[in-house]
């Protein structure tokens, strides 16, 4: 596979066993030693490349140990401290990583709980790892921008230089995004006022903070939620929306028991704009997950249906478009069961993106 395929795979199985890792060392068996072996790419049986607990006497502090080393000729390239899934990580989780940062020598220091990697090393001052992280890989929402540097800390393509000299760039940047992210989530005070002054001329008192704050975040939203659909149209084309021929690949991969069933309903069906609409916001959520090619629609009396592999068996969500008033998005769980959502419009799909990325990966063959 290659190595977006791998972090793909690692990433879901982090999703699908999370709940049952309830220990640190379940933690570093299920997840951290599949990282450094599959992804990082070193051999974790053998002490030449990996060294579990490994320990360095620091000071005073005698027999302290470090979950993981990893070596290259002898020497100490990269220091992985571990702490159990469940826990989210904090920088005084790492007060090993400090000592043994200064006294080996490591330039890149790792702390995780097997879905989060915190990656470190000494921008502010020489031999003393930083207290900010350059680079965060979440396999809960993986970063693509950052894959090319991280493949730079694997066995094949080690290249502690170029990490190094990108670190500080990656750094703040890293920071910025999450900062911005986090802003754009649940604007602050701060934020909305910066906003508002730029299209208000009146002062910013109470009253206009009150009337300004809940547009703030509807108008982040509707704009995030543009520009995703304006990235769709451009990847599939721009008469993507009701073109029959786009979806006539996946009429090819149809059963013939399929086939027939879908003549027999034809007279019946009518598939409105709508519907595509919403069935391109689905597939391209569902992505992240599997190759466009697999995710299928069929649609039906009551509801429109998007499948993976055109396969009954493998439901992704149901559209409820033909009601009169309310329209529902039908999602379901890891037993198949579905529930309905009320939605007011199309781009409110986007809020269930993370159910429908779940869907995908529970009926994925």
């Amino acid at each position: 596979m290659e190595f977006e395929e791998r972090l793909a795979a690692l990433a879901t199985k982090v999703s699908n066993q999370r709940e049952a890792i309830q220990t640190e060392e379940a933690t570093k068996n299920a997840f951290v030693m599949p990282f450094i072996s599959t992804i990082l790419g070193y051999d974790v049986f053998n002490p030449l490349e990996v060294v579990p607990e490994f320990t360095a006497d620091v000071g005073v502090k005698r027999g302290e140990k470090v979950d993981y080393a990893i070596m290259r000729d002898g020497e100490v390239q990269i220091l992985i401290e571990c702490k159990k899934s469940t826990e989210p990580l904090k920088i005084e989780h790492a007060s090993q990583l400090f000592r043994y940062f200064s006294v080996t020598n490591a330039r890149i220091a790792v702390l995780t709980n097997g879905e989060v990697y915190n990656f470190y090393t000494d921008l502010d001052a020489p031999n003393k790892m930083d207290a900010k992280p350059f680079l965060v890989l979440d396999l809960g929402d993986i970063d693509e921008t950052l894959l090319t540097e991280l493949q730079k800390l694997s066995k094949e393509n080690f290249d502690l230089d170029s990490v190094i000299n990108a670190a500080e760039e990656l750094k703040y940047v890293g920071s910025l995004k999450r900062a911005l992210s986090a802003q754009l989530r649940e604007p602050s005070d701060e934020f909305a006022k910066f906003l508002t002054t730029r299209v208000y001329d009146g002062s910013y008192t109470q009253k206009v903070r009150e009337q300004f704050g809940p547009l703030v975040a509807k108008a982040i939203k509707q704009f995030l939620n543009e520009q995703v659909n304006d990235r769709l149209k451009t990847a599939l084309g721009s008469s993507f929306v009701g073109s029959t021929q786009m979806e006539a690949p996946a009429a090819t991969i149809q059963s013939e028991g399929a086939a027939e069933e879908n003549l027999e309903q034809a007279s019946d069906v009518v598939t409105t704009q709508e519907e595509l609409e919403g069935y391109q916001i689905v597939k391209a959520i569902a992505c992240s997950e599997v190759k466009p090619y697999r995710v299928a629609h069929r649609d039906q009396k009551s509801y429109f249906a998007i499948l993976l592999d055109d396969n009954n068996r493998k439901p992704i969500a149901r559209l409820w478009f033909n009601g009169k008033k309310q329209k529902y998005i039908g999602l379901f769980d890891e037993n198949k069961v579905e529930t309905k959502h009320p939605i007011d419009a199309l781009e409110d799909i986007y809020e269930f993106s993370e159910i429908i990325r779940r869907a995908v990966r529970s009926v994925i063959a």
